[in-house]
Order: structure tokens, then C-alpha cells, then sequence
């Protein structure tokens, strides 16, 4: 019989709701979650093929070693941990801890379990060189925001429910929903716009899918932006419209007056030409801008790697101009950390920018205190350059230390980042990679060893037991029941915990249910309780070996295997080194695991070898 149940989509920041429609363990049908509160019912075409990935005969569902021959093949989880023991050891005693890198795909921010294990995995590791997606998309707003506001997430999101002029730079949002800005069913919050008499401009070399439903759309040279927002900035500050309003109060002595002086060069005369918009424009728009009763500015992966060549033809890069002067924009319109404007959000944990105690904190080092071997680039933020990652494995020093191992979550590289063949070919005189990964792509064909991510509506990671009744057997909620259960509520999703319950395990009564014994929607459930699951799992990548049991390795639970979290545990068990030898020299685990009978999940032939190709999603 067909089953219910519900879901936040996780494959981009806008975490729509869904509604999945189950034939066993089959997901038949996606829909948008009409009694979701944040995206009313709204989903994209990712969102729709949830399904058809859960279902993807493609999608790994067991952990491939390579061979002696270079092809990988199908193991237990067992055999995949006893070569990532042999494999790792001998690099990390011979080259030590900074000789293996760690390289963080763009999925891990949509991953509870990555976000909170993957950062253990790495202090487990011990190691600094560390990699991400980042580096090659939004970094410059993180930094930026970090220099002006105090931490690399203090990033300002537009109020796009409440503004009336939306600027848009380099952005797309009707076809990403939104990054850096988590805005699902933006075609509903654009008409909404419009509905209550506001304007939407777009900035962009193109004609997007947002630029052709904008008020107006302005073409412009391309990595230019910033030589525009200093424009716009100094048409500010020169006709008297910079009213920075009650954020004024938060800025540092004489800032006003070194932006005056940051923006001086820069007359709309002189932008006109090289950004290729007349100066009657540039100045409308400030004007503008600076005459809206609300209005935002918001720029994205166009503005965060903009640059231009010079003359000499050498690349010039603005990326972090260009997010600072957004910032600045906001600021001198009086719409930071204002209704309509900019503002930051208020999580329900996690959110460093709504915690501590106001006008204290250590800030942000730009440059970090970390250079790669071969170019001495800086750290940031705790990263290094992903186009770096080559030549530190392929280019060893005077005395031959490089990058001998890497261990790849969610991340494809060969893919998504530049010098894509130098990097491939790089990989394949590592002595270690370690891959987590949905499917065999141009990074994980090249891995050692292949660790299956559990497919995003059964991984117990993102909200347990979704797909599976509670352990009090109580069944998902189907339509009707969601009916019944809103208009209960009169409308309002969620009705919160029982508040006599000390947690949410509370004897006798079921965690998927609610203080009216009614199935709960995971979305239900009180913040408080997400707040503390956090608390705990924080508490638990502390404490270390002492603090908590190892995930299990083998057994029918590998289905649902979640392999950042599992090799967290293996690598801490011995603190400051993944793994030791035994008394016969053989590589093995700090701590032996007793024998258990392993079941391997899925349908796939047992003999089946894998040499590349298949699905490949670049990160």
C-alpha cells in the first residue's frame, strides 16, 4: 500500500519541502509541500528527481577497492576499512599528518552529518591542508563579510519579502532558488514583488532566465562589477545620499570617510567606459537606490570571481571588491540590518553571528597563518587554493615531500575546479585517495578506495528514520492525516513539544509523535530540539574516544551507512594517529572490531568492476 511522507529537500539552499509518495522501499512520486511554511508547496526540477536519484541503478551502494590490476571492485565495509588502514598509515608515519589533504565539495553545507563530522574528520587527520569548493565560488563574500562584520558566515541575506528595489549582480536566482540568500519559490517571492509595486534590476553580461522577468535588465562588461557598485557608491556619497540610518552607530572612526576616499577614482565618467553602462545609468540607479523605501543589493558567483585582463594581459581580481562594495552600498542606503534590506538570519543553532556578546570576538585573519609548499599562497578561512591542489601533489620539493594522500567528501574536483587535467592526472601518483562519493566521477574513478554517501532519503544524517516507522511502530503521516493535523493548527505548521518532556527520547512516548499522539513531521519538531541534538553531537566530536562508541562498520545497517561519520571514528580512536601497527607489522586499527555477518545492500551484480564513467556531478 502507498505510504507518505515528508522531507526537506537537500540538494540546495533553498530546502524546499516535499511531499514523497512510497511503493516500499521505491520513491514513486515527489511533490512540493504545500503545508510547508518556508516554500508552499513550490518545487524545482532537482526536487522532482529526488526520486529517480534514490532509485539510480548507477548510485553506489557499496564501497569499490581497487586492485593490484587498477580496477575497482565491489567490497565489504570491512575489506574497504582494512585498505584505508594499510594505505593511510605508511603515509602518515613516513610524511606526516600535513602530507594528506582534504578536499569538501559544495553538498557537505547541505549535509548535517558533514557539517558537523567533517570537521572532526579533519582535526582527526591532523592535518592543515584542507580544500573546498569554496575557494573557486564564494570566498570573497565570506572574507569580505568576515573583515566587516566579524566571522566568514556574518553574510547579510536580502529581506527579498520586504524590499521594494532588489539590485541583483551577477546572480541567477530563478533558476538556483538562491545562494547565499535562502529563498525557495523565488518566482512566487518576485511576483510578490512586483504585486506590491517594488522593482527588480538585474546586472549581468546575459540574458538570464531573472533578467528576462526583471523591471530592466543592464548589460555589462563582463567582471566589471566592481568598477559599478564604486560608482554607485560615490554617486552617493557625492549628492549627499549616504545615510548609513542606525547602523551608522556600529561603524568604526573615520569609516565613512575612508570609503569616501576608496571611492574617489572612481566618477561615473570614467566607470561608463570600461564597464560599458552610460553614466546617466549608473547615477539613476543610485538615485534610486538611495530613494526606495526599502532596497537591497545582492551579488553572487558573478561578482565573487570577477576580474578583468590588463593591459599586460595579466589577470586583475575583484572578487572581494566587488563583495565588500556591496556591503558598502547597503550601508551608505541605510538598508544593513534593516527591514527590507539586508539582514543576517537567526538560526535555530549555529549562527555566529546572533550568538555571543555583541562587539566582542577575535575577527578574521586575512592572510591566514598557512602557506602551501610550492607558491607560499595564504590560507583563508582555514583553506587553501583548490587550484593549488595540483602542484602540491605533483611537484615535490628538495627533499620529496608533497601531498601523497587525499581524502575527497562529496567533491569532484577534476571537475569543478581549474587545470582540470593536471589535476587528474595528479591524482593518479597518490599513494592514498579516499573518496566519498554517490557515484564513480572523474575524481573518484582514480580512488583507492570508494565509500558510498547514503542516498539523501535514507541517510539517517539528514533526519532520522524518515523513510522508516519509529521504533513505537507508529505509521507516517499520509494526506489526510496532514489535513486533519492542519487544520488542527488553523493553518500553522508545528505545534512544538511536549515542554514537561525532558528530551526527546522521553519514555513511553514516541519521538515521532507529538504531545497529541498524532504522527510529528520532521519539521515539527521544536527547535529546541535541533539545538540540542547539535549541543550533543558537538559534545561527542570532543570527547573523543572517551566520550562515545564507534558507528558500526558491518551488518544490515550498511544500507544506511554513513562513511564521514564512520571514518571520524576509526581515525580517533587514537588520537593523533589514524591508525597503528600490529605486532606482526601488519596495518590495522588502533582498536580491533569483533567478527560480524556482513550484508551488502543493493541489487548490483557482486562482480561487477568499475573503470569510471557513469553519472558525474562537477563540485
Amino acid at each position: 500500500m502507498p505510504a507518505t511522507a515528508y522531507r526537506t529537500c537537500p540538494l540546495c539552499e533553498a530546502t524546499c519541502g516535499l511531499t514523497l509518495t512510497l511503493d516500499g522501499d521505491r520513491v514513486t512520486k515527489v511533490r512540493g509541500d504545500d503545508a510547508d511554511v518556508f516554500s508552499r508547496g513550490f518545487v524545482c526540477p532537482k526536487g522532482v528527481a529526488l526520486g529517480e536519484l534514490h532509485n539510480d541503478p548507477a548510485r553506489l551502494r557499496y564501497p569499490l577497492v581497487r586492485g593490484a590490476d587498477g580496477v575497482q571492485r565491489r567490497a565489504s565495509w570491512d575489506e574497504a576499512w582494512a585498505e584505508i588502514a594499510r594505505l593511510l598509515a605508511p603515509v602518515r608515519e613516513q610524511h606526516g599528518a600535513e602530507s594528506i589533504a582534504v578536499y569538501l565539495g559544495n553538498p557537505n553545507a547541505h549535509n548535517v552529518s558533514s557539517t558537523l563530522y567533517g570537521p572532526a574528520l579533519i582535526r582527526a587527520l591532523g592535518t592543515h591542508q584542507v580544500y573546498s569548493a569554496s575557494t573557486v565560488d564564494q570566498m570573497p563574500a565570506q572574507v569580505a563579510a568576515g573583515l566587516m562584520f566579524g566571522t566568514g558566515l556574518s553574510v547579510p541575506i536580502p529581506d527579498i519579502d520586504r524590499t521594494q528595489y532588489f539590485l541583483v549582480l551577477g546572480a541567477n536566482p530563478l533558476v538556483s532558488n538562491g545562494s547565499l540568500m535562502t529563498a525557495p519559490d523565488f518566482p512566487g517571492r518576485l511576483r510578490a514583488l512586483r504585486a506590491r509595486g517594488g522593482r527588480l534590476v538585474v546586472v549581468d553580461p546575459l540574458r538570464t532566465r531573472t533578467a528576462e522577468q526583471a523591471d530592466e535588465h543592464v548589460r555589462i562588461r563582463p567582471g566589471t562589477d566592481a568598477f559599478l557598485l564604486a560608482a554607485i557608491a560615490r554617486t552617493l556619497i557625492d549628492e549627499g545620499l549616504a545615510r548609513p540610518g542606525a547602523a551608522g552607530g556600529h561603524l568604526a572612526d573615520g569609516a565613512l570617510a575612508v570609503i569616501t576616499a576608496a571611492v574617489a577614482p572612481f566618477d561615473p565618467d570614467s566607470v561608463a567606459v570600461i564597464t560599458r553602462i552610460d553614466a546617466d545609468s549608473i547615477v539613476r540607479i543610485a538615485r534610486e537606490l538611495a530613494a526606495a523605501p526599502s532596497a537591497a543589493v545582492y551579488g553572487r558567483m558573478g561578482t565573487t570571481t570577477s576580474g578583468v585582463i590588463d593591459e599586460h594581459g595579466n589577470p586583475q581580481s575583484f572578487g572581494t571588491a566587488a563583495s565588500w562594495l556591496i556591503n558598502v552600498v547597503n550601508l551608505l542606503t541605510g538598508n544593513l540590518d534593516r527591514e527590507g534590506g539586508v539582514m543576517w538570519p537567526l538560526p535555530a543553532a549555529g549562527g555566529p553571528t546572533t550568538s555571543g556578546t555583541p562587539g566582542v570576538g577575535r575577527g578574521i585573519r586575512v592572510p591566514g597563518s598557512q602557506r602551501t609548499r610550492v607558491r607560499g599562497l595564504p590560507s583563508i578561512l582555514g583553506e587553501f587554493p583548490a587550484a593549488a591542489l595540483a602542484e602540491e601533489i605533483d611537484t615535490p620539493s628538495a627533499d620529496g615531500e608533497r601531498l601523497g594522500g587525499l581524502v575527497t567528501i562529496a567533491g569532484n574536483p577534476v571537475a569543478s575546479t581549474p587545470d582540470a587535467a593536471r589535476l587528474a592526472s595528479a591524482l593518479t601518483t597518490l599513494d592514498v585517495l579516499i573518496s566519498i562519493d554517490a557515484y564513480v566521477t572523474e575524481t573518484s574513478r582514480h580512488a583507492h578506495v570508494v565509500l558510498p554517501a547514503p542516498s539523501p532519503l535514507c541517510s539517517r544524517a539528514l533526519r532520522p528514520r524518515l523513510l522508516q516507522p519509529c521504533r513505537s511502530q507508529c505509521h507516517t503521516m499520509d494526506a489526510a492525516d496532514a489535513a486533519a493535523a492542519q487544520r488542527r493548527r488553523g493553518g500553522r505548521v508545528g505545534r512544538g513539544r511536549d515542554p514537561a518532556a525532558p528530551g526527546l527520547r522521553r519514555a513511553g512516548r514516541c519521538p515521532d509523535r507529538g504531545p497529541d499522539g498524532r504522527p510529528r513531521r520532521g519539521r515539527d519538531r521544536h527547535p529546541r530540539d535541533l539545538v540540542r541534538g547539535v549541543a550533543r553531537a558537538r559534545q561527542r566530536t570532543r570527547r573523543g574516544a572517551r566520550g562515545c562508541r564507534a558507528p558500526p562498520s558491518t551488518g544490515a545497517s550498511s544500507r544506511h551507512h554513513d562513511p564521514v561519520r564512520s571514518l571520524w571514528g576509526r581515525l580517533r580512536v587514537a588520537p593523533g594517529r589514524a591508525v597503528a601497527r600490529d605486532p606482526g607489522g601488519q596495518s590495522a586499527w588502533h582498536r580491533p572490531r569483533p567478527a560480524r555477518a556482513t550484508t551488502t545492500g543493493g541489487a548490483q551484480d557482486a562482480d561487477r568492476t568499475h573503470r569510471g564513467g557513469g553519472p558525474a556531478t562537477a563540485r
